[in-house]
């Protein structure tokens, strides 16, 4: 039998008068406590660790329950149902029923079956029961400015409606700001250097592909202006083998189920600190982290906190397992991509002002160059500017991805160089037998101008091998790559694409990329790209990501800052932030959707393809 049940969840003041009686009948003297079910269960938790607003759980009542299963249904007739089954252990681990997907403000309609047995030990019998319940879920709240805009996070546009294939993704926005009254209140200054005052309110929530919320995470329980505990951008989100969520904040890395339910919450080992952009869980179940050193000391004898520049390898209880400092195995003075950026837009550091300048070398080299946070060159400047490390599984390498060198780089566990992905310009002659040749279809050397810079798919509308430029997210296929053949996903954002900046804003643009690196012949070639038809409208010059998905064979890709091309034009109000999140059907154009953010106020960094069965199986 199907039963229906309407909660309604208030959120006020409410004035209790308390008796003695009543004392009593609470669990006093007169007996046990007891409980007013909603269903054939136990009573609804709304947000039950404090830190997912749009998740929820039925609490078993005392029964043992088993075989559950949930679906909560999506919005009208149009709407995409999320369904998942939840293990016999998982309805221990959360005493009853857990409940995702939520829509915010909306009585939402969940559809549970699951057998309960009665009391009775061994003997004890058993229903199978089906229930229906009304959950009214909150509104979404994210920290404001104090202005009249509502609402920070922007809206979720379908341009191109999903496909049978994708329709059923979540998709996690990881958003930040920086204008906000709580954001950047500290910096590093002894000893010199760091990244601290990186340090922005950040955005946390999921879409599903009608671009509707189903969760978000409430980031005003993890961030603290006042405490260097819990300060930082959250970043690097990255969702583990058993399901959970794993990401870093300036000085502390954590991971989370899908409920809110902390796993645990940790400071980086002291040698380390300043995390920001990625985290992620390897293959052999270890974390690696991009991060900085606390403390290094320079061959001029200076002591410094470096910028972005080292990984470091924990196990699961946090143990320092293994490290790579790039300034020792990189050379921390190439200067070449560093003196064509756009200095209007490093990274998230976004100055309208200097839109369209680069740095002199003179001012590069000057001793009155300052240590910390900037584009410069040497230990303790931000020279390298690494924003993903990936491991390889094949041999047991790291790829990483350093924005400020244009170059997508593969370490050994030996911290030896394999391959270097990047224009040639500017490596000695220690680094040289490192970069990768670059090749067509039929496997014929490819002949780049300038030094190198110039391939034919420089500024191409016929496209054409080009190399990544300040680029994004580095992350191997193992499912295409074959032995010495990997496949290589990336984000080619295009700021000092050619080692300069274009005669004319209009002519920037950005891609999403696939390359097959020949580790035996030391070769490159590119497969497939995306996003040089689209323009400056698609242009991404900092953040973005591209990514392969196995389960559905598509690569994802988040244009996460498009809009922002012409600084100007932003800083003016006469251009917007309209970041765009495509999946394509693996090896063509044709997108499987596309999704254009609008409005709010705040810079798009990421997004990830959540599996949402996962953490409930």
């Amino acid at each position: 039998m199907k039963s229906k049940i309407s909660l309604s969840i208030l959120v006020a003041g409410l004035l209790v008068c308390i008796t003695p009686a009543d004392i009593y009948a609470a669990g006093g003297a007169s007996g046990p406590k007891t409980y007013n079910a909603v269903g054939k269960i136990g009573a609804v938790v709304m947000n039950p660790y404090g830190t997912a607003p749009l998740t929820a759980i039925i609490n078993d009542g005392g029964y043992h329950i088993k075989d559950a299963k949930v679906t909560v249904k999506g919005k009208g007739s149009k709407g995409i149902d999320i369904q998942y089954n939840v293990s016999d252990t998982k309805l221990m681990q959360y005493a009853g029923i857990p409940i995702f997907g939520l829509y915010p403000d909306f009585i939402n309609t969940v559809e549970v079956s699951y057998t309960r047995f009665e009391p009775g030990g061994k003997n004890a019998k058993s229903q199978k029961i089906n229930e229906t319940y009304s959950i009214y879920a909150p509104p979404i709240t994210t920290y404001g400015s104090g202005t009249a805009q509502k609402n920070f996070l922007p809206k979720a546009e379908v341009i191109v409606p999903a496909s049978p294939k994708v329709k059923n993704n979540l998709y996690l926005m990881n958003h930040l700001s920086s204008i906000l009254p709580n954001a950047s209140q500290v910096v590093w200054n002894h000893p010199a250097g760091g990244a601290l005052e990186w340090d922005y309110e950040s955005y946390v929530w999921m879409i599903d592909t009608n671009g509707d919320i189903r969760w978000q995470l409430d980031v005003s329980k993890f961030r603290d202006p006042y405490d260097i505990r819990k300060k930082g951008n959250m970043m690097g989100f990255d969702q583990t083998s058993d399901g959970n969520l794993l990401w870093g904040m300036g000085q502390t890395y954590k991971k989370y189920d899908l409920m809110g339910r902390k796993v645990f919450d940790r400071m980086l080992p002291r040698s380390y600190i300043d995390f920001s952009h990625h985290a992620e869980e390897t293959s052999k179940g270890t974390y690696l982290l991009r991060v900085a050193d606390s403390d290094m000391k320079r061959k001029d004898g200076k002591n410094v906190r470096t910028v972005r520049d080292v990984i470091v390898e924990l196990d699961k209880e946090g143990n320092v397992i293994d490290e790579w400092n790039l300034s020792e195995i990189l050379d921390p003075y190439r200067d070449n991509n560093i003196l064509a950026m756009d200095q209007g837009a490093v990274c998230l550091n976004v100055d309208a002002s200097k839109a369209g300048q680069t740095v002199s070398k003179e001012e590069l080299e000057s001793d009155n160059m300052p240590f910390g946070d900037v584009a410069g060159v040497g230990p303790g400047r931000n020279w390298a500017h690494v924003n993903s490390v990936n491991y390889d599984p094949y041999d047991d390498s790291i790829i990483i991805s350093s924005r400020h060198q244009s170059a997508v780089i593969k370490i050994g566990r030996d911290k030896k160089i394999k391959w270097i992905l990047s224009s040639p310009e500017g490596w000695s002659d220690e680094y040289k037998k490192y970069i990768l040749t670059p090749i067509d279809e039929k496997g014929k050397k490819i002949v780049c101008e300038a030094q190198g810079s110039h391939c034919p798919g420089y500024l191409s509308e016929k496209g054409g091998f080009d190399y990544s430029w300040t680029q994004h997210t580095a992350y191997v296929i193992p499912e295409k790559s074959k032995g010495h053949l990997r496949h290589i996903s990336t984000f080619d954002n295009g700021d000092s694409r050619g080692m300069e900046q274009p005669a004319m804003v209009s002519m920037k643009y950005s891609r999403a990329v696939e390359y097959e690196v020949d580790e035996k012949n030391m070769t490159v070639k590119q497969v497939w790209e995306f996003g040089k038809e689209r323009g400056l409208e698609w242009y991404s010059p900092i953040t973005s990501v591209t990514e392969y998905i196995p389960k559905t064979d598509t690569m994802m890709v988040y244009s996460a800052t498009a809009g922002m091309g012409d600084l100007v034009a932003f800083r003016n109000g006469t251009a917007e932030l309209a970041p765009y999140l495509h999946e394509f059907k693996y090896g063509t154009k044709t997108p499987e959707l596309e999704i254009k953010m609008v409005g709010g106020n705040i810079i798009g960094y990421r997004a990830l393809v959540i599996d949402y069965k996962k953490p409930f199986n």
